[in-house]
């Protein structure tokens, strides 16, 4: 699942703060990455953890004390990581999302995406829908405005 992840996060931090001065590069990478890494232990683990999610804010939060832009930028990060658990729906599964919580172990917890079946491509298509209207809404057919989103994360309002 990719274009579901990138296409919703976009969508709903476009919709919530209508800033196109949000690094939408690291609230797309927020919202693969629990997959990534999760994937590579073969189910859910940490990473689908609300706690995950949380400790990485911290970090934010923490590294970037007295940097007031760098902090506006790298919050997209656990942002992007937050919206990945509300698409995927990993709240249905406490034993994962409140993970150290409840336990230490994350029993034979998947990854959600691996488990929807068919429900995946229709979830795509709906992610490739989003991000045809992103490109269309910000105009990213031109080359100045896709080098900045490219360069800078940043979107250009029309």
């Amino acid at each position: 699942m990719l274009l579901w992840f990138v296409g919703g996060s976009a969508l709903i931090v476009w919709l919530v703060f209508h800033d196109p001065r949000f690094d939408y590069r690291l609230v797309a990478a927020g919202a693969l990455l629990p997959d990534v890494i999760d994937g590579l232990w073969g189910g859910s683990r940490a990473m689908h953890s609300v706690t995950a999610a949380v400790a990485v804010l911290v970090i934010v939060m923490l590294a970037t004390i007295g940097r007031r832009a760098a902090r506006r930028r790298w919050l997209a990060l656990p942002i992007g990581l937050l919206l990945h658990l509300l698409l995927d729906g990993v709240f249905t599964d406490t034993e994962v999302f409140w993970w150290p919580f409840t336990g230490l172990g994350f029993g034979d917890a998947s990854v959600p995406s691996a488990d929807r079946g068919w429900l995946n491509v229709l979830l795509e298509a709906v992610g490739a829908v989003i991000l045809v209207w992103f490109w269309r809404r910000f105009d990213l057919s031109d080359p100045a405005k896709r080098r900045r989103l490219v360069r800078t994360g940043q979107l250009t309002l029309m």
